[in-house]
C-alpha cells in the first residue's frame, strides 16, 4: 500500500507537460501550510510546512482553484485501485477508438492526460450535460463537457494504416529508437507532433524569441570559473588588493 501511494501520490510526466509548469511549483501548491507557536513562547510562530500524502486527483489540475477545494477539506473517500502501468502509451494528439458507452465505435483524439488516474479526455466524446448560470428567472446554458475514459479498458489506438483499433507493443527500431507497433498489422505508431506542445509554444523548434527573452549564447555562455579562493580572495585578486597584516596569534583548547 505504501509503494502505491509513493507512486501515485505525485503527478505524471505526461500530465503536467502541457502546463509547462515546474515541479518545485507543482509541489509546493498541494502542500498544506499551519502556523504552530512553540511550546511556552505564544509570541512566535514558526511556519510549518506540512504535506498532504493523499491527494484526491480528478479532472482538476493541481493550479487550479477546484483541484484545491476538493483537497482542502479532510474527506473521507473510497480508496480507487489503480493499475500501475509501466510504459505510458497514450499522448496528446492521438487517434484512439472508445469501446465502452454510447459513444462506442467512434474515434476522436485526445485532448488531455490524467495519468495518476490511468485517464486520459477525447475531444468531443464521452461527454456529460452540465447546466451553468442557472437562477430562478433563467434556465442556464447546457453545455457538454468530456468526461475522463480508462485507457486499461475504454479505448484502444487507431491504426493509422487502416484506421482501426488495435493494441500495440514498444518496440526498438534498428536505429535504436524505441517506437510503438500494432499488434495487428506490424506498422508503427508514430507518436504525434501535438504532444510536444505546451500552452506557452506549439513546438519547440518554431519558437520564437520574443525582445524580453534571454538569447540561447547568453545561457551557454561560461561566465564563472570555479576557484580554490573564497568570496573575500576573489575580489582582492581582481581589484589589486594585497594584504599585508599579520594575522593575530590564536590557540585551540
Amino acid at each position: 500500500m505504501r509503494l502505491i501511494s509513493t507512486l501515485f501520490g505525485k503527478m505524471g510526466e505526461w500530465s503536467k507537460k502541457y502546463a509547462n509548469l515546474p515541479d518545485r511549483y507543482i509541489d509546493r501548491i498541494t502542500e498544506r501550510v499551519y502556523w504552530k507557536p512553540p511550546p511556552g513562547k505564544p509570541q512566535f510562530l514558526p511556519r510549518k510546512i506540512v504535506s498532504r500524502k493523499k491527494l484526491h486527483f480528478s479532472i482538476h489540475r493541481p493550479w487550479t482553484t477546484s483541484f484545491s477545494i476538493e483537497n482542502w477539506f479532510k474527506k473521507r473517500r473510497e480508496y480507487i485501485p489503480i493499475e500501475p502501468i509501466k510504459d505510458w502509451s497514450f499522448f496528446r494528439g492521438d487517434r484512439v477508438e472508445v469501446l465502452t458507452g454510447p459513444d462506442k465505435g467512434k474515434q476522436g483524439i485526445v485532448q488531455d492526460i490524467i495519468q495518476e488516474r490511468n485517464w486520459i479526455i477525447v475531444q468531443g466524446l464521452n461527454t456529460k450535460a452540465i447546466i451553468r448560470g442557472k437562477k430562478n428567472d433563467f434556465p442556464g446554458v447546457c453545455l457538454r463537457v468530456e468526461q475522463p475514459l480508462l485507457v486499461t479498458r475504454d479505448v484502444q489506438l487507431v491504426d493509422p494504416f487502416d484506421l482501426k483499433g488495435t493494441f500495440i507493443e514498444w518496440r526498438y527500431t534498428e536505429e535504436g529508437k524505441r517506437v510503438r507497433v500494432s499488434s495487428r498489422t506490424g506498422r508503427i505508431i508514430p507518436i504525434p507532433i501535438s504532444s510536444k506542445e505546451t500552452v506557452d509554444y506549439k513546438s519547440p523548434e518554431l519558437y520564437i524569441e520574443q525582445p524580453k527573452d534571454t538569447i540561447e549564447s547568453n545561457v551557454k555562455e561560461l561566465t564563472f570559473e570555479g576557484k580554490l579562493k573564497t568570496f573575500e580572495m576573489d575580489i582582492m585578486d581582481k581589484m589589486g588588493i594585497k594584504e599585508n597584516r599579520k594575522p593575530k596569534k590564536y590557540y585551540w583548547y
